[in-house]
């Protein structure tokens, strides 16, 4: 999944018995050590209140691409709130379950 600025991958842990797992990735190619910080506070701060948006078991990396660093904090979320969706229904299509016979 992928947005302007983020990159994101999501994924169910087989044992779901932990609570969601959220992790970033903000490479040297979105600047310097001070940039990279400030992309990866930006990015907690808007991620920690979704958290509940996620369920137990969930996996979730979210990618900062090099331009995130010039994007406003709340074009980021925003980016945020539209992977989080398209991951709970990546997430909601792998849950069919097997008819009973």
């Amino acid at each position: 999944m992928r947005s302007d600025h983020l990159m994101a991958h999501s994924l169910r842990d087989v044992d779901d018995s932990h609570a969601a797992r959220v992790g970033f990735i903000v490479s040297k190619a979105v600047g310097n050590a001070v940039t990279r910080n400030r992309v990866k506070r930006r990015l907690r701060e808007i991620v920690r209140p979704r958290l509940d948006e996620f369920g137990t078991g969930s996996l979730f990396v979210v990618r900062a691409l090099p331009n995130a660093a010039e994007a406003e904090y709340s074009q980021l979320a925003t980016e945020v709130d539209d992977l989080i969706g398209k991951a709970r229904k990546k997430q909601n299509r792998g849950r069919r379950t097997r008819p009973q016979t």
